[in-house]
């Protein structure tokens, strides 16, 4: 267990990276974009809006590459999510909506941890082969076509809505930022996770179910890339094939980061939540900047690929 503690703490130093560099990004657009509306409150909740459903599926990302695992299908997995919850809502209302918004992106997410932990195939493959499958499905379900949520309970739940002020989206990212840290840093399941993802063959013979928390893990990537769905459908008032196509990348991002190891037996949620902020606020700022797209895609190939300097050189320390 001591050297649990002393491979999360490994991550101290990528936090640290990702705090100052948060804080420099700050202001340094605060700085050139305080004419341009970056400072007002109104941009800032936009950011922390926009952010929510990314920074949710990092949660669930972190818990994969910590136990030495990954999922590229979650982008997939948040579209089939959406569109099963309104074509569902649509006929049977909301509660049945949520249930198979929620459904969908669990059993996905089983599917691959199946495939990964009782078949033994690399997690790699199986998430790029499910990936296409389910962007196949999602693009199927409707004809290509968007699915209006009417709903006013659901977005106001699940989006537009507010509890004292403070947007339901803000409330859905702190619930899932708590809990994620709260298991991840001091359960018994947080330390298997860690500890398979720092040595199988350790954590096998120590007595941990290997298989099985390679299962939990993609399990809780489908279910946070399902919440995720619901958001986007309560946000937008509406699901569509496209959902979560563009997130992949920016999870990926805001996960290394945030210092989790691309290698496995350490991250952080909290480092994975300012990272997912930090990779919205670089989209906000780049878009007030009038970068176009592909700008904008170099600058966070740019970061990716400094983040994971940074994290190879902390893990060969």
């Amino acid at each position: 267990m001591t050297h649990i503690k002393s491979r999360l703490n490994g991550a101290d130093f990528q936090q640290m990276v990702v705090y100052f560099g948060f804080v420099a990004i700050f202001i340094f657009f605060a700085l050139t974009l305080h004419d341009d509306g970056f400072l007002t409150q109104r941009n800032l909740t936009n950011i922390l809006l926009q952010t929510a459903p990314a920074t949710i599926m990092a949660i669930g990302l972190v818990f994969a590459l910590s136990a030495g695992e990954i999922d590229l299908s979650f982008g997939s997995i948040v579209a089939v999510s959406a569109l099963s919850a309104a074509v569902a809502m649509q006929s049977f209302g909301m509660a049945v909506g949520v249930i198979a918004g929620l459904g969908a992106g669990i059993l996905i997410g089983a599917l691959n941890g199946a495939l990964v932990a009782y078949l033994k195939l690399p997690s790699f493959l199986v998430t790029l082969a499910t990936m296409g499958l389910f962007a196949g499905i999602a693009r199927s379900m409707t004809n290509l076509r968007s699915i209006p949520v009417l709903n006013e309970t659901f977005t106001g739940i699940f989006g537009s809505g507010k509890i004292f002020s403070i947007p339901s989206l803000v409330i859905w990212t702190a619930i899932a930022v708590g809990v994620g840290h709260l298991v991840y840093r001091n359960t018994r399941f947080g330390a298997h996770v860690l500890a398979t993802g720092d040595n199988p063959r350790a954590a096998q013979v120590s007595g941990i179910k290997v298989p099985r928390i390679r299962f939990y893990v993609l399990t809780i990537c489908g279910a946070t890339a399902g919440l995720a769905g619901l958001l986007y459908a309560g946000r937008l008032q509406a699901a569509k094939y496209t959902l979560g196509e563009s997130d992949l990348m920016t999870v990926i991002a805001a996960v290394i980061v945030g210092g989790t190891a691309l290698k496995g037996g350490k991250g952080s949620v909290i480092g994975a939540l300012v990272g997912s902020l930090m990779m919205g606020m670089l989209n906000n700022g780049l878009i007030l900047m009038n970068l176009d797209v592909s700008n904008q895609m170099i600058v966070r190939g740019l970061i990716i690929l400094l983040a994971v300097a940074v994290s190879l050189r902390d893990s060969s320390r």
